[in-house]
């Protein structure tokens, strides 16, 4: 049976970092997708050990040897016999017939493979992991499973594009509100949809969060290298910021929502006003009818009635302009609330800025350490040539 994964390292690269090091890129296709994780020679040689004391026994495939007289950074030769190496040892572990390695955690990890794709001789397996993402999605505790982690990162990711997807739905709702698809319900549907999937992912986040600070005490032989921590803690700040924007986004939505439906009360009630005055100053001859309900309503409420609304319908003048200040009143209120978000969002922008900023200077001053320190070297190079 043809393994489920296909594994290969088509090329290596340098890293742009002050002290350059050799990165194997490590192309895998899985039945829906592909993807490329990049890892150096002292991952392999990590995973290597951790396989050997997860499974009881080293892997079927040797680790090509280190060279101890020469860099991969300058010898490509080097670098592609090394390569060759480690794409062997992969593909042998994977094609093996023995599941012993496959089935460990510490691989799965090392080449980011999600829990369905586990070999096994049943669905045992594949059911364990689905009940045990379930009970990490419905329960608020730390993640501490690697594996698991990752799985629930991707939910976490679902739930933030289901957000904004709600919320581009609720604008263009908005924004289209002559259709039969636009009423006020539908607007409504989509943002308690949108805020359903917020305070999902914000409980993940925190678990992910709790599972990640954990992992030196808990995941023992499973612990993860800095760089992977270092690229998961990436992933969970990233999270955070879009899990912001689109929480402010939903309240600005909502107060602008609070602001219209004042405006076109407001609207409604001066249309009422304006026609009733034009009725009683002005009445129409040619309907006569007409003119006797109205006289008839002047009776009864003192006013002659116009566009009515539900509000409006049980008042008189009196009670009508008190309804107007009232609105007016929470509308200048909403405005208040407005103003405060976006001052918030101007705060946020400038310390952003601000961040910003430092961070260049910091780069800038990272940059002419670079600078000095390689001209130290080059003179150091020239006095060693010279001494040689």
């Amino acid at each position: 049976m043809a393994p489920s994964v296909e594994i290969s390292i088509p090329n290596a690269q340098i890293s742009d970092t002050p002290k350059p090091y050799t990165v194997y890129n490590i192309t895998l296709r899985l039945p829906l997708r592909s993807f490329v994780v990049q890892k150096r020679y002292s991952d392999f040689t990590a995973l290597h050990t951790t396989l050997t004391s997860q499974a009881g026994s080293p892997p079927p495939a040797p680790l090509p040897q280190k060279s101890w007289f020469s860099r991969t950074t300058s010898n490509p030769a080097l670098t592609e016999e090394r390569r060759k190496g480690l794409e062997t040892y992969l593909r042998t572990i994977n094609t093996c017939d023995d599941l012993r390695w496959r089935n460990t955690s510490a691989w799965r990890t090392f080449l980011n493979l999600p829990s369905s794709t586990l070999s096994t001789k049943s669905s045992t397996a594949t059911s364990t992991a689905a009940s045990g993402l379930h009970s990490a999605l419905t329960s608020s505790g730390p993640i501490t499973d690697p594996v698991l982690w990752l799985d629930c990162h991707r939910e976490l990711r679902t739930f933030l594009h289901d957000a904004r997807l709600s919320l581009t739905r609720r604008d263009q709702q908005t924004q289209g509100s002559t259709t039969i698809t636009t009423s006020p319900q539908a607007q409504h549907e989509s943002s308690a949809h949108a805020k359903k999937c917020l305070v999902k992912a914000g409980s993940m986040i925190g678990a992910l969060e709790q599972g990640l600070k954990r992992q030196q005490d808990e995941w023992g032989s499973e612990k993860l290298g800095e760089g992977e921590v270092r690229r998961r803690k990436d992933l969970i700040s990233s999270a955070k910021k879009e899990r912001e924007g689109l929480e402010g986004l939903l309240n600005a939505m909502a107060a602008k929502s609070r602001v219209d439906a004042t405006v076109q009360d407001k609207q409604a009630l001066l249309e009422s006003s304006g026609t009733g005055l034009a009725n009683g100053g002005a009445p129409n001859n040619h309907n006569h009818n007409h003119n006797q309900s109205n006289n008839s309503r002047r009776r009864q409420g003192g006013r002659v009635l116009g566009k009515e609304t539900t509000q409006t319908r049980e008042l008189d003048n009196q009670g009508v302009l008190q309804l107007q200040k009232q609105l007016m009143h929470e509308q200048d209120e909403d405005v208040l609330v407005l103003a405060k978000a976006v001052r918030r969002q101007r705060e946020l922008g400038v310390a952003i800025n601000e961040e910003l900023e430092v961070q260049k200077v910091m780069l800038e001053m990272m940059d002419e350490d670079v600078t000095r320190v390689a001209g130290k070297i080059d003179v150091a190079r020239k006095r060693v040539g010279k001494i040689s």
